[in-house]
């Protein structure tokens, strides 16, 4: 199998923005019949660098994971702006936001997504790694999420 500008080809998340993560992490408990997930808040700028179109955001957002095998459904409540997260609940309502890849070699990658279309929205680091966001609303319907752990 040859390698796409990716990396790979296997899904590992898939995130929904939402207003309220406390009602949606109920509903999705009860739909899926499965514990309700802890809500945890991201990490504050000095700690993320969170990037946003280039320029430093103090955005965070709560996030709730839910583990569905090779794939986690990510539930995001944005908090502040400028974030991609706050552009997608403010246009779109709850929503589909980004579809993830676990990759190695964040900024190859994000290079080369570059150079098929698919421009930096934000990045940011977590404990353990960083992400990556693509803009791929437009040709796929989804940002493109890249993940690299350590």
């Amino acid at each position: 199998m040859t390698s796409t500008p990716l990396g790979n080809a296997i899904v590992t998340q898939v995130a929904i923005v939402v207003r309220d993560i406390e009602q949606a992490v109920e509903a999705w408990s009860a739909l899926l019949n499965m514990p309700r997930p802890n809500i945890i808040l991201t990490d504050t700028l000095e700690t993320a660098h969170t990037l946003y179109r280039g320029d430093s955001t103090p955005a965070r957002a709560r996030l709730a994971f839910f583990p569905l095998g090779q794939v986690t459904l990510e539930l995001i409540e944005p908090l502040g702006e400028p974030s991609t997260w706050n552009d997608q609940l403010v246009q779109h309502g709850q929503s589909l936001h980004h579809i993830a890849f676990q990759i190695k070699g964040m900024q190859a990658r994000v290079d080369e997504l570059s150079a098929h279309g698919m421009h930096l929205i934000q990045s940011g680091d977590y404990t353990g790694g960083r992400y990556a966001y693509v803009d791929g609303q437009e040709r796929f319907g989804a940002v493109v999420e890249l993940l690299e752990n350590d």
